[in-house]
């Protein structure tokens, strides 16, 4: 990941003072809270796809700067509302606006991140129309997936095409339309396209299933707390491979996720372990990982090219 930074360094680095700017105010406590997450940023994984699937096209361009904020920018919002749904108190090793300043302020703080997002949208000329139908179909996506997963986690029902549904609108969709940005930007063929949407979908699925492996598996020392899913009831990949040729134990421990506690969340973490549900929902996680070295073949060889099959290779391996 350092490697792949270091090659697209000035690249990101126009991204994040595309931001700063995008969102400065004259507010003083918007400009607090936008620091405050800007401050403790994420991995900028986003960016940096829509970034190096230009660059693979042909050059990155000031529209593929303003597509990849755009990029940004809703990922964070939308973890601003989640923060305020999920009552989380900490993310990236640091307070939430939510719980620093309370429910209401994230929400605002989260609708004006989203609809920054979109204005940069409106600076890209011709490429803006298909832009923004990329980005508002992935918040549709977004939408539809939070609820199926609110649906799921009162019932207890989950199965894995609920799951699968899930985690493509919440995760590998935006991925999908960053990726499509980036080529757009670049004036990509049909083909092109086509490769960088697939490419997107798989390693954005491989990335929440990670995260997911990572509530089980986690270190908490890197940012990555356990068993924070089975508290809110979400019944993710490696629960759902433990319940493979059990189901006895599967009705028992689907039961048990529902009423919740303590004692609950202790049990099925050591059912997983016991059933090796990790182990199985990783080789998912290396399928989806070849299928998105796989789709750019469509590419010809260059650095760009090599540093996607090297974020691919990170989304796989990394640990936090």
């Amino acid at each position: 990941m350092q490697e792949l930074k270091a090659f697209i360094k000035d690249d990101i680095a126009r991204v994040a003072s595309l931001m700063e700017r995008s969102l400065r105010s004259d507010i003083g406590l918007l400009q607090d809270c936008n620091k405050h997450i800007m401050d403790n940023g994420g991995k900028m994984v986003r960016p940096i796809l829509t970034v190096l699937m230009a660059k693979a096209v042909g050059e990155c361009n000031d529209n593929t700067i303003r597509f990849a904020v755009t990029g940004e920018l809703i990922h964070n919002a939308t973890l601003l509302h989640d923060d305020v749904v999920d009552s989380s108190s900490s993310r990236r090793g640091a307070k939430t606006v939510s719980a620093m300043l309370g429910p209401r302020p994230s929400v605002l703080l989260g609708d004006y991140w989203l609809a920054k997002g979109l204005m940069e949208i409106a600076g890209g000329g011709k490429d803006a129309f298909r832009v923004l139908d990329c980005y508002c179909k992935t918040l549709c996506d977004l939408s539809r997936g939070e609820m199926l997963q609110l649906e799921m986690a009162s019932s207890g029902a989950t199965t894995r095409e609920d799951y699968l549904n899930i985690i493509y609108s919440k995760t590998a969709s935006l991925f999908q339309a960053a990726a499509l940005a980036g080529a757009i930007s670049a004036q990509a063929s049909e083909e092109q396209e086509e490769a960088a949407s697939a490419y997107a979908k798989y390693i954005g699925l491989a990335f929440q299933i990670k995260d997911d492996i990572l509530d089980y598996e986690g270190d908490s020392a890197l940012g990555k707390p356990t068993g924070q899913d089975i508290r809110e009831k979400k019944i993710t990949l490696p629960l759902l491979c433990a319940f493979e040729g059990d189901p006895e134990g599967e009705k028992a421990i689907r039961e048990k996720l529902v009423a919740g506690g303590p004692s609950a969340t202790e049990e099925i973490m050591d059912y997983v372990a016991l059933r090796g549900g990790c182990a199985a929902a990783k080789q998912w996680v290396e399928q989806y990982i070849d299928k998105a070295r796989e789709a750019l073949d469509v590419f010809l060889e260059s650095p760009a090219k090599r540093h996607l099959l090297y974020l691919a290779d990170y989304v796989g391996a990394r640990n936090y």
